[in-house]
């Protein structure tokens, strides 16, 4: 059977669409007339693609409707109920795109695919590791239990990212006021106040002779700015798309003073939560490091990984090839060393999530709340700026008189 999307006109006339599940499209417009509806459109949905950069911007809203789909199947199937009937309950509960997905999902698997096998289908939906955390659940033979661990990681990442966003929310709605009054004064103030003393002919005062001088590059050249500025993101986008460019930017990234401390620590959250989840899951060391080294964004924490798992493979110790790599701070390094001599690995893994998760919140709240006071008095030395070099030759007009 597969899944169909349709457009059609019910009993009031009233436009409908949605999704309906047949082994062909004539069997869906069958099922669509029995039940009253005129039927307009009818096209299969096909198996989702690799997404696109703004295609996974569009579909990001799905990513929390995801984890509690994992949350849930981990539920109903800790209660004995069977995989495709716990789906279609699931699916029950949601409508539009998401219902869809789910359809599709639970048509692959009564195909006779694994889940996790229909998940890869699903990227917008269900990432690498989701699939390889499935898979590892199926093959054990526990996969409630690795569904379980699997939304406590995902809600934990969520969490973070809501946090982060709304601690930005702030600073970025000031420095977005500051340009937008910035830019307001200039191309409009500045121009309307000072053009009756130089008709005039009064000399204006140096820092007056500046404001005014960018005020005019605003206003008479605004579209140079524009084609720089548009030029300059092109060429920032183009360098980035190269391994070479994108490994010097994330590098880049690790040394800002504070925020580079801040991107590792969060990073190796991630990572450490990552590799205590998979080797619970009973992933061997290896793979649940090739897994890792994929889920991470950063090249250089990338490739450190990869020559980790390279120096494993020949024989040499974990600890010493993270050490080795000189891209993980020395405690984590301590801490792997002594997780792997006592085997208690995925323990001390989730105590150094939670400690460096909290020293991430902490820097981050410490970080956000010296910057938003910097913002308000940049802001207002700006403003100030502009107001003294327009008032000023004014004032010196009124002394002359």
């Amino acid at each position: 059977m597969a899944v169909f999307a349709y457009k059609a006109l019910d009993l009031d006339e009233s436009g409908v669409a949605g999704t309906v599940i047949a082994d062909t499209p004539r069997q869906a417009r069958d099922s669509l007339r029995a039940k009253g509806l005129t039927v307009h459109e009818v096209q299969p949905l096909q198996a989702a693609r690799p997404l696109t950069f703004w295609q996974k911007q569009f579909t990001r809203k799905h990513a929390v409707k995801g984890v509690a789909f994992i949350r849930e199947l981990s539920t109903l199937l800790g209660v004995g109920i069977p995989l495709l009937e716990a789906i279609d309950t699931i699916a029950k509960q949601h409508k539009g795109g998401f219902h869809a997905c789910l359809l599709m999902l639970r048509d692959r698997v009564s195909e006779g695919l694994s889940l996790a096998e229909a998940m890869r289908q699903q990227p917008m939906i269900f990432d690498e590791l989701v699939v390889n955390i499935t898979e590892v659940g199926e093959s054990a033979g526990n996969l409630e239990s690795a569904l379980s661990q699997l939304a406590d990681f995902k809600n934990r990442s969520l969490q973070f990212r809501n946090r982060i966003t709304s601690a930005l929310l702030y600073p970025c709605i000031v420095l977005a006021t500051g340009l937008a009054v910035g830019t307001f004064l200039m191309t409009f103030v500045v121009p309307k106040l000072l053009q009756p003393l130089l008709d005039s002919g009064q000399s204006l005062p140096a820092v007056t002779t500046l404001v005014k001088a960018t005020s005019d590059l605003l206003v008479q050249r605004w579209w140079l700015l524009l084609g720089l500025a548009l030029i300059a993101v092109v060429a920032f986008g183009t360098v980035l798309r190269t391994p070479r460019g994108k490994l010097a930017w994330h590098r880049l990234q690790l040394r800002i003073p504070i925020l580079g401390d801040l991107i590792r620590k969060q990073a190796i959250v991630r990572l450490a939560v990552v590799f205590a989840t998979l080797l619970r899951s009973g992933i061997v060391f290896l793979r649940a490091l090739e897994i890792a080294q994929r889920s991470t964004k950063n090249l250089v924490l990338k490739d450190a990984l990869a020559k980790c798992a390279a120096a494993v493979q020949g024989g040499q110790d974990i600890a010493k090839s993270l050490e080795a790599t000189d891209a993980f701070p020395a405690l984590v390094v301590q801490i792997v060393s002594v997780g792997q001599q006592s085997g208690r690995l995925e323990e001390m893994l989730d105590r150094l999530a939670v400690d460096y998760d909290a020293q991430v919140a902490t820097a981050t709240a410490r970080f956000l709340a010296v910057l938003e006071p910097i913002l308000i008095l940049m802001l207002a030395v700006i403003v100030g700026l502009i107001a003294f070099a327009t008032i000023l030759p004014i004032l010196e007009a009124g002394n002359v008189l």
